[in-house]
C-alpha cells in the first residue's frame, strides 16, 4: 500500500454550533481536533494536514506539539470546497499517493474508521472509497491523487468532492459496525 495523507476540513467557523468547531471540547475537555488527528495518525495516515481558517490562531495553539501540517484556507468563508480545495493543492501528489479526507465535527470516527477506508478503499492512485454508515455515505472519504484536479475544480461551496463522487465509481466500506458517522452542529449538550 501506498502513501496516504490524512486531510482534516477544520476551517470552518460553526455558525449553528456558535463558535468553530476546530476550538470544541466535549464536556470531558477531549478536544474534536486533536481527537480528529490522532484518528488520522493511528489509522495509518502520513503525513497529516490540518486545514484551519474560522480560529486558526487558537486552533493553532491545539495542534502545537502534534505532527501535523496546518494549511490555512484564506477563503474558508466560501464553504467545506475551498477548504478542500486548499488541503489537496498543499499535497505532493508525487509522493502521496491518496488522501484520506475526514472532518472535525464527526466526534465518533476514530481510527478503526480510518484504518478500514484506507485498508479497504485503498486502488493507488486512482482510490475513491468513502465510509458508508447504516446505508448512508458518509466521512472519511479516500481520494487518488488521479481525482485531485477533478475534485478542486468541481469543489465549490459546501459540496467539497460531492459532484465528483456522484460522478464516479466509488467503492462503499460499510462501517456501521464501527460508528455513527453522525456530525454535530448544534451545542447542545456540549458545554
Amino acid at each position: 500500500m501506498g502513501q496516504v495523507a490524512g486531510l482534516l476540513l477544520a476551517a470552518g467557523a460553526g455558525r449553528r454550533m456558535g463558535r468553530p468547531k476546530a476550538l470544541v471540547h466535549d464536556p470531558d475537555g477531549t478536544s474534536w481536533l486533536l481527537r480528529a488527528v490522532t484518528a488520522l495518525a493511528d489509522g495509518g495516515c502520513a503525513p497529516v494536514l490540518v486545514v484551519l481558517g474560522a480560529g486558526h490562531e487558537p486552533a493553532r495553539e491545539l495542534l502545537r506539539g502534534q505532527d501535523v501540517q496546518v494549511v490555512l484556507a484564506r477563503d474558508w468563508e466560501q464553504g467545506m470546497g475551498a477548504s478542500l480545495r486548499a488541503g489537496l493543492a498543499a499535497l505532493d501528489g508525487e509522493s502521496v499517493e491518496a488522501a484520506l479526507v475526514t472532518l472535525v465535527d464527526l466526534p465518533d470516527i476514530g481510527a478503526d474508521v480510518v484504518d478500514r477506508v484506507r485498508r479497504c478503499g485503498w486502488d493507488g492512485r486512482s482510490s475513491l472509497a468513502r465510509a458508508i454508515f447504516a446505508g448512508r455515505p458518509g466521512h472519511p472519504v479516500l481520494m487518488g491523487s488521479e481525482h485531485w484536479a477533478a475534485v478542486c475544480h468541481t469543489a465549490i461551496g459546501d459540496k467539497g468532492a460531492r459532484d465528483h463522487l456522484a460522478t464516479h465509481p466509488v467503492r462503499s466500506v460499510d462501517c456501521t459496525d464501527l460508528a455513527s458517522g453522525e456530525d454535530v452542529d448544534h451545542p447542545h449538550p456540549l458545554p
